[in-house]
C-alpha cells in the first residue's frame, strides 16, 4: 500500500464500527492509505463526539462524509463544520465514492462532495 501524497483528506464519520470498516476497505481496494480518517460514535457522548469530529477535521481542507443524514453522526459534523467554507459534507456514505475520492482529491471540498454524491448515486442499483 502507499501513503497518500497531497489532497484533500476525507473524513468518515459513523455509527459504530461501520467508520473503520469503509475506511479498510478502500484501502485494500485502492492501495491508498491515510487520505481517509475513521470517527466513530462509538462510546462517547455528543461532545466527545463532537471532539473527535473537530479534531479529526483539523485545520485543512476536508470533505467529510456521514453515514446517515440524520444522528448523532450528522449532528456533530454540522455543529462543528457546517460553517466552515473548506469542508465538504456527504451524507449515505458509500464504498464506491470513497473508492473514486482517494484518486480524485484535487478539487475544491466543495467540488469532491458534489463527485462523491454522483458517483455514490450512481453507484446504487437495482438489479433484477
Amino acid at each position: 500500500m502507499s501513503e497518500a501524497a497531497g489532497g484533500l483528506r476525507g473524513i468518515v464519520v459513523c455509527h459504530g464500527p461501520l467508520a473503520r470498516a469503509l475506511v479498510d476497505a478502500t484501502e485494500q481496494i485502492t492501495g491508498i492509505t491515510g487520505a481517509l480518517v475513521p470517527v466513530s460514535n462509538l462510546g462517547c457522548g455528543r461532545d466527545d463526539l463532537e471532539a473527535r469530529v473537530q479534531e479529526a477535521a483539523g485545520a485543512e481542507p476536508a470533505v467529510v462524509f456521514v453515514d446517515m443524514a440524520s444522528g448523532s453522526c450528522m449532528f456533530a459534523v454540522l455543529r462543528r463544520l457546517r460553517q466552515r467554507p473548506d469542508i465538504g459534507i456527504v451524507t449515505g456514505v458509500n464504498l464506491a465514492m470513497l473508492v473514486d475520492f482517494v484518486f480524485n482529491r484535487t478539487a475544491a471540498p466543495r467540488d469532491a462532495a458534489a463527485r462523491a454524491v454522483d458517483v455514490g448515486e450512481k453507484a446504487i442499483k437495482v438489479s433484477a
